[in-house]
């Protein structure tokens, strides 16, 4: 199991900042993103208890730490709230919100089992057991839930809160919504002139020259 690797300070792309594009972007997709760097949602789906050991949990998949922290949870809560899922769920799984439930009891019941206490006043590393644990089940039952339907959701919707977050983009170079600006210089190892070259390209586990 790895996360994100989210540090602040360790920008790959020094001094790149996606917003700066937003007067090129249509108003609505500009409005949508903006908001994001605002105040993040209330929490509204989940309780406490379960926000907690989200937060925990989403933290560890993502790589977070409390310095540089994107709210993760706050939209998926928001997500659920509004009963804006992924359009489908697995047959043998409830949908999004009952299975996000489920499996955040399940998990604090493991560690409750386990180190006799609850996931999110678990130690870093007892969380990263618990979790990895998930993971390595595959499509066996857990809880009365397919671990790996389980393992789908959380990083779908973590995945998906993470990266839709203007600070991701500016981790990874993207500069946001092409439309209706464009792209000028298409191909392999070129940039537009709003771009910023990667400060550690021998990071990337996908190369551009195919070695990894």
């Amino acid at each position: 199991m790895t996360g994100a690797g989210r540090t602040a300070g360790a920008s790959r792309f020094p001094g790149f900042d996606s917003a700066a594009q937003a007067a090129r972007w249509d108003a609505v997709t500009a409005g949508v993103v903006l908001a994001r760097l605002g105040m993040p949602p209330d929490i509204r789906f989940f309780s406490p208890a379960e926000e907690a050991i989200a937060t925990a949990l989403c933290d560890l998949l993502l790589g977070q730490s409390d310095a540089a922290r994107l709210p993760v949870v706050n939209e998926i809560d928001a997500r659920l709230a509004e009963k804006e899922t992924d359009g489908w769920h697995y047959e043998d799984m409830p949908e999004d919100g009952t299975s996000w439930r489920l499996s955040l009891a399940a998990l604090d019941a493991d560690a409750l089992s386990r180190y006799d206490r609850g996931f999110a006043d678990s130690s870093a590393d007892d969380q990263a057991k618990l979790v990895q644990a998930v993971q390595d089940l595959g499509s066996d039952d857990w809880h009365g839930l397919n671990a790996g339907h389980v393992w789908s959701l959380w990083t779908r919707y973590a995945c998906t809160a993470f990266y839709a977050h203007p600070e991701a983009w500016n981790e990874i170079g993207f500069p946001g919504p092409a439309y209706p600006r464009g792209y000028k210089n298409a191909g392999v190892g070129k940039r537009e002139p709003f771009e910023v070259a990667d400060r550690r390209p021998a990071d990337d586990p996908v190369r551009a020259d195919g070695a990894s």
